[in-house]
This record gives structure tokens, C-alpha cells and sequence, in this order.
């Protein structure tokens, strides 16, 4: 059986995506192929705060990295956009079962004190495992859990 494939896409795949896929890989059912891509990838790599609060779960995503959407290959089950732009610059890309929007705002853009920035960054994160622990619970990876 094929496994069932999972993209997150936003913009610069800087921060919001890379913590949803960190996420993902942690609480995906086994047999689930997680992946994220940007559709304009920021050259600067993973936002360096999205590395620290996710870390502060027990999350590493500290050797991720920005990915083009063509880097990837081959066709994807579901396909979450967590940011307005990617669903407008990609509004054909497929999931063979269903494409979702999870319209997040940027951490990345996020102003303020360094503890206010920082505290953003967690509330995007917390955010995050909230929806992807419902989306696991529901089938059919309800269905895969032990």
C-alpha cells in the first residue's frame, strides 16, 4: 500500500510550514510521507525562532530547509496552504483527496519586543499541533492509530 503523502505549503517555507511539517512528522500514524515546500523559498533557511519554540516541544527541526515546490515530486493526498499567498500562487496544485487552507499569519513578519516576537512564533506553533492533532484524529488516520 502506497504510503498517504502530506504537503504544507506557504510562501518562503521559512516558518509556519517547516513547524507544521515538524509537527506532522511527529504525530503522523506510521505509513505518512511528510513534506513542505514555499513557493518562493527564502534563502536565509528555517527562521531561527521557528527552530527554538519548536524546539522548546521536543521538536527538531533544526536541519530542515527552505524547498521549492518543484523540488518535490510525484502527487500528494492532502495539501494544506497555511498562508493566502500560496493558495494564490498555486491554485491548481492537486491532492488526490483533499487541499485545505490553514491561513496563518507570518511569524516571520511578526514586530514588536524580542519577547513579543518570540511569543507569537508560540502562539503560531501551539496553533499548529492543535489543527494537526485534530486532523490526525479524524479518518482516515483515526483508522491507522494503534
Amino acid at each position: 500500500m502506497k504510503p498517504l503523502r502530506l504537503l504544507f505549503v506557504c510562501t518562503g517555507n521559512r516558518a509556519r510550514s517547516q513547524m507544521a511539517e515538524g509537527w506532522a512528522r511527529q504525530l503522523a500514524p506510521p505509513g505518512v510521507e511528510v513534506m513542505s515546500a514555499g513557493t518562493q523559498p527564502n534563502p536565509k533557511g528555517v527562521h531561527p525562532l521557528a527552530i527554538e519554540v519548536m524546539k522548546e516541544k521536543g521538536v527538531d527541526i533544526s536541519r530542515y530547509r527552505p524547498k521549492a515546490l518543484r523540488e518535490l515530486a510525484g502527487e500528494f493526498d492532502y495539501v494544506i496552504t497555511v498562508c493566502s499567498e500560496a493558495d494564490a500562487a498555486c491554485p491548481t496544485l492537486p491532492a488526490r483527496r483533499a487541499r485545505l487552507a490553514w491561513h496563518l499569519p507570518d511569524p516571520d513578519a511578526a514586530t514588536g519586543s524580542e519577547a513579543e516576537v518570540r511569543e507569537f512564533f508560540r502562539r503560531i506553533r501551539d496553533e499548529l499541533e492543535r489543527r494537526l492533532r485534530e486532523f490526525f484524529g479524524r479518518p482516515p488516520f483515526a483508522l491507522a492509530a494503534p
